[in-house]
């Protein structure tokens, strides 16, 4: 799915979703490293609350741990070769600035030694989204984002609007024009058997503009980033839901 921004953010308009900005909240919670339920809602996302009696009995994390196996923990905390921590986002910033013309922008969401089924797992939820390519080409600044695994209906609309979104917070912190947005690879695409009438009504709606997502121009640092930084313009928060899906969540 390849995203021009100059259209607008891809928000979809064949219902509302009105916990765009939490989805927003959740990847600037993970670019700073949060990896419990508590760090997220912190950050004023809730998305993960159904998950809070989980991480006990699952793979032996902490009440409220979601692993170092985990996004916030890969993203800011990668661990190098030499015994330290990588914070990837933060490298990829200064790579951008100094060497824009370079193709290895890159982040990853994976660590095999986390993720791999048995005694090693150290993750609730092994990572779905945030492979990550930035390319500067012709004085913009370029996102390809590549899934492993989405929720058609549910997840992947958030995770449309919030990689969009990263996309707009590194261009601004840069000082390039946003570009493209490219929602990649998707390895695993489902949809729930439950989900499947709501999701033939939803192909039957019209669909409208995308609307334009605003960040504040005073923030500098990608980290000092937060959910009310963002406003949209031309976008219909009351317009029609699916009953069934909690799309409101």
């Amino acid at each position: 799915m390849v995203f021009p921004i100059e259209n607008g953010v891809p928000l979809i308009t064949e219902r509302r979703l009105p916990s765009w900005r939490q989805a927003i909240a959740e990847i600037i919670a993970f670019i700073n490293g949060a990896r419990t339920l508590d760090d997220l809602e912190r950050y004023g996302c809730r998305l993960w609350n159904g998950y809070r009696t989980w991480t006990e009995w699952q793979y032996g994390l902490p009440f409220g741990d979601l692993g170092p196996g985990s996004y916030g923990a890969v993203f800011h905390d990668y661990p190098t070769t030499g015994g330290e921590r990588l914070n990837q986002l933060a490298n990829v910033v200064e790579q951008i600035q100094q060497h824009p013309h370079l193709r290895t922008h890159r982040v990853t969401n994976w660590r095999p030694d986390m993720t791999a089924e048995g005694a090693h797992r150290k993750v609730l939820i092994a990572p779905c989204h945030g492979e990550m390519h930035f390319r500067v080409l012709n004085g913009q600044l370029n996102l390809i984002m590549n899934q492993r695994s989405g929720d058609m209906p549910l997840g992947v609309p958030h995770n449309m609007i919030q990689y969009a979104a990263l996309l707009l917070m590194v261009a601004q912190v840069t000082g390039y024009a946003p570009g493209t947005y490219v929602h990649g690879l998707l390895g695993d695409i489902h949809v729930y058997e439950d989900q499947v009438p709501l999701m033939h009504e939803l192909l039957q709606r019209p669909t409208g503009r995308f609307p334009i997502l605003r960040l504040d121009p005073s923030v500098t640092d990608l980290f000092d980033f937060r959910a009310k930084h963002f406003t949209l313009e031309e976008y219909d928060e009351a317009g029609p839901t699916l009953p069934g899906i909690p799309f409101s969540l």
